[in-house]
C-alpha cells in the first residue's frame, strides 16, 4: 500500500474498532489472520521459518502449518485489543490481567532505582504498558521510525495517550540512549523489545540451537547505569492476558563491559527462549532473527 492508504487503513483502526461491538471485531480480526495465512501474506512464510527452529526438523508440514495459522491469529488479537486499549478502560486492563513477579520489579521502582524490562515479541506489549500505567507506574520506551512520517507520529501518540513516554529510536532531537539512562538513573522503568537487532551491530547469541541477533541496549543500559535489568514474558490466556516478570539477570563478576553484555544478552535469550517455548502461538516474530536468514552484505558490514 502507498503511504498515504497505510496511514489511512490504521487511523480507521484506531477509530473505528473501539465502537464495533468486541464479538464482531474479533471474528473480523480472525478472517484477516486467516486469510494472510493461507494465501502467506506479509511475514507468514519468516514467521513459519522461525517457527521451525522452534519446533525442530522432526515436525511435519501440517503441524508447522497448524502453528503458524494459531501465531497468525495470535498476532491479529494483538491489533485488534491495541487498536481498542484506549476505551478499554483502566478496570477491564486491570481485570483482565494475570500476572507473577510484579512485585519485584514494583519493590526496585519504590526503592529508587532503574530497571530495564526486556521484552520478546510476545502476546501484547501495548497492553503490558498501558497495564504498568493503570498501576501507577510511569514508563519510557523506545519505536522504530515508520514511514511515512505520519503514521510513526499516530503510534507515538497512540502510546501516549495509554500513559507512555515514547521515544524515536533514530532521528529525535537527542540520543535515545542518553534520555533511557537518565530515566534509570531517576529510578524509572524503561521497558524495550529485545528478541531482534535493528541496528545491523547485535549480540550473537545462542537461540533454539542457532546463532540469532538480538540487541545489546538492554544489557548495556543495565549496566552503565546500575537499573536491574528483568525479562518479562506476555502471552494470551483465553479472555485474559499473561504477564511473568522473571527474576534479575546480574551482571557477571568478571569480565569487561563488552563480555558482560555479552553474557548478559545471552542469559536473556535463554528465558527468551524458554518462555516461547511455552507460548510458542504468542511469538509474533514475522522478520528475520536468525542469522542463517540475515542478507550475507549487511552481515559482512
Amino acid at each position: 500500500m502507498g503511504d498515504r492508504t497505510t496511514t489511512a487503513a490504521y487511523t480507521l483502526g484506531w477509530t473505528l474498532i473501539r465502537h464495533v461491538p468486541e464479538r464482531s471485531g474479533r471474528w473480523a480480526f480472525t478472517k484477516l489472520a486467516d486469510h494472510a495465512w493461507r494465501h502467506r501474506l506479509g511475514g507468514v512464510r519468516q514467521l513459519e521459518a522461525n517457527l521451525r527452529r522452534l519446533v525442530g526438523p522432526d515436525a511435519s508440514l501440517a503441524e508447522l502449518r497448524a502453528l503458524s495459522r494459531a501465531s497468525m491469529r495470535s498476532y491479529m488479537r494483538y491489533w485488534y485489543e491495541s487498536f481498542r486499549l484506549p476505551a478499554m478502560g483502566r478496570d477491564l486492563i486491570a481485570d483482565r490481567t494475570r500476572s507473577t513477579g510484579i512485585d519485584a520489579l514494583e519493590a526496585h521502582i519504590a526503592a529508587g532505582r532503574g530497571v530495564v524490562a526486556a521484552l520478546p515479541h510476545m502476546g501484547n506489549w501495548d497492553h503490558a504498558g498501558a497495564w504498568m500505567t493503570v498501576r501507577g507506574t510511569r514508563l519510557t520506551t523506545v519505536a522504530e521510525r515508520l514511514r511515512p512520517e505520519s503514521l510513526f507520529e499516530k503510534f507515538v501518540g497512540f502510546r501516549e495517550e495509554l500513559g507512555m513516554e515514547v521515544l524515536p529510536l533514530t532521528g529525535g532531537p537527542s540520543s535515545a540512549a542518553g534520555t533511557l539512562a537518565r530515566r534509570l538513573r531517576a529510578g524509572g522503568l524503561v521497558c524495550l523489545l529485545a528478541d531482534r537487532d535493528l541496528t545491523e551491530s547485535g549480540i550473537e547469541v545462542t537461540f533454539f540451537g542457532e546463532s540469532a541477533r538480538m540487541p545489546a541496549g538492554p544489557a548495556a543500559l543495565a549496566l552503565r547505569t546500575g537499573a536491574a535489568l528483568l525479562p518479562v514474558s506476555l502471552w494470551f490466556d483465553g479472555p485474559c492476558w499473561g504477564i511473568r516478570v522473571h527474576a534479575e539477570i546480574a551482571p557477571p563478576a568478571e569480565g569487561d563491559r563488552s563480555e558482560k553484555t555479552r553474557a548478559m544478552t545471552q542469559e536473556l535469550a535463554t528465558v527468551f527462549e524458554s518462555e516461547i517455548a511455552e507460548h510458542p502461538e504468542d511469538w509474533h516474530m514475522l522478520q528475520r532473527v536468525f542469522t542463517a536468514d540475515l542478507d550475507p552484505e549487511p552481515r559482512r558490514r
